[in-house]
């Protein structure tokens, strides 16, 4: 029997210690009211709450969660180098093999930097472009998301107009967009930045137009501009190299971090020739970015990506997902847009504006064991079996009994509060 009053007594306690109650991306404040803020331990494709209620994850961590939680090998070259020594006067000799082994992977790559959040990664590429550019202005995709810094943050508060100078923003996939913006920016243009695929929050995914691609190389090599793909969310996950290699076009710096070390905290910026007297002349530093352990686990993650078909696997796997969540919904009567890659799926209900028919059957799926997220796209991790994804399908099913049985469901009130909140940009 589902429950949750250890969750709801540290939700009251963290209210008194913690601004909000909690704070970032992992706050649960504008899901389903009865989600869980608190979580006890997690395993293979697997999470516990606080009170103890199991859930097929399929947010996994937001993204970290490649290979499983507490994966044995990944976890024990963590724990043995942890042993030796992790975060020292200076860098561990691994931190050579990581940068070796990552720009071996990736081909655009011939060097790499490494820190802890993908914040740290993207705000490097920015400077780097402007460091070698001798240019401010940067051309960014309309509601892409490239971390939490004042000059990409998506909320306004504490955010100040010389925070977010020098932008200029472009329709994703849309070439006519980016010409425009890239003209607008004429001889100040420093970077266009792009994500893997449009993969917003609350709006339909889009996978990558090459014809895109391929222009916004073109400009970038027609205007001296570099090009930055911010494959922080998506790296490893749709391609074992940078996702823009899926259609041929190598960027100039890359953005990396949740998959690369299967949880462990580090992410990194990668880098052409091109850009490295750029990358060498800037200062940018942290206390934990030169840590052992994380660098450990991120080889041993490595080697998975090389040696395992997880990549088929999980494509497998969020295929049967997709096809079966399809044939549920229609027997039910209801229509799905499942959108973006099967392997980071995005779901929502037709004809669900204000997003209560989703955000019931999501929380219907929550007390039944899977845990989904009603506008932020999800993950399928490695770990994941056929019976995982058959259980998913199984609740589902009960899930999709409920929203019917319910009738008129009215508009998410929570949500109002998003457009006096999120940038108008």
């Amino acid at each position: 029997m589902w429950s949750n009053s250890v969750d709801k007594n540290l939700r009251e306690r963290a209210e008194a210690v913690i601004p909000g109650g909690m704070y970032g991306h992992q706050s649960v404040r504008l899901l389903p009211d009865d989600y869980p803020q608190f979580f006890d331990r997690a395993s293979g494709a697997y999470l516990w709450d606080v009170d103890g209620n199991r859930y097929i994850d399929y947010m996994c961590g937001y993204g970290p969660n490649l290979f499983g939680y507490g994966q044995l090998d990944i976890d024990a070259a963590y724990i043995d180098r942890m042993k030796q020594g992790d975060t020292m006067t200076g860098p561990a000799g691994l931190m050579v093999e990581l940068a070796e082994q990552i720009t071996a992977l990736v081909t655009h790559a011939d060097w790499a930097m490494f820190c802890k959040n993908g914040t740290d990664a993207t705000t490097m590429a920015m400077m780097i472009a402007r460091n070698h550019t001798r240019r401010k202005t940067i051309v960014l995709a309309k509601g892409a998301y490239h971390g939490a810094a004042p000059w990409c943050t998506p909320l306004r508060n504490g955010v100040v107009p010389s925070d977010r100078a020098h932008q200029i923003f472009y329709d994703y996939n849309d070439v006519e967009s980016l010409e425009a913006a890239v003209r607008e920016a004429g001889d100040d243009l420093a970077a266009v930045f792009a994500s893997p695929i449009k993969h917003d929050t609350f709006v339909d995914q889009q996978d990558l137009d090459p014809a895109y691609a391929r222009r916004a190389r073109e400009l970038c090599d027609e205007t001296g501009a570099l090009l930055i793909v911010d494959d922080v969310r998506a790296g490893l996950r749709l391609a074992r190299d940078c996702s823009w290699s899926r259609v041929g076009v190598q960027p100039d710096l890359s953005s990396w971090g949740k998959s690369i070390a299967n949880g462990h905290p580090i992410s990194a910026l990668l880098g052409a020739e091109k850009a490295r007297a750029a990358a060498a002349t800037i200062y940018v530093t942290g206390s934990y970015w030169f840590s052992a352990a994380p660098m450990a686990a991120s080889l041993a993650t490595l080697k998975m990506v090389r040696e395992t078909d997880y990549l088929e696997r999980t494509q497998i796997l969020g295929e049967r997902l997709r096809s079966g969540l399809d044939e549920a919904a229609i027997r039910h009567g209801f229509s799905l847009r499942q959108t973006g890659p099967a392997v980071m799926p995005l779901i929502m209900f037709d004809d669900d504006p204000g997003l209560g028919k989703g955000y019931l059957w999501n929380d219907a799926l929550m007390k039944r064991g899977v845990y989904f997220h009603p506008w932020h796209n999800m993950f399928i991790c490695a770990a994941m079996t056929e019976k995982d994804i058959d259980d998913t399908l199984q609740a589902s099913d009960e899930a999709f009994k409920i929203v019917r049985d319910a009738g008129a469901i009215p508009p998410v009130e929570k949500l109002a509060v998003l457009s006096k909140l999120t940038n108008a940009d």
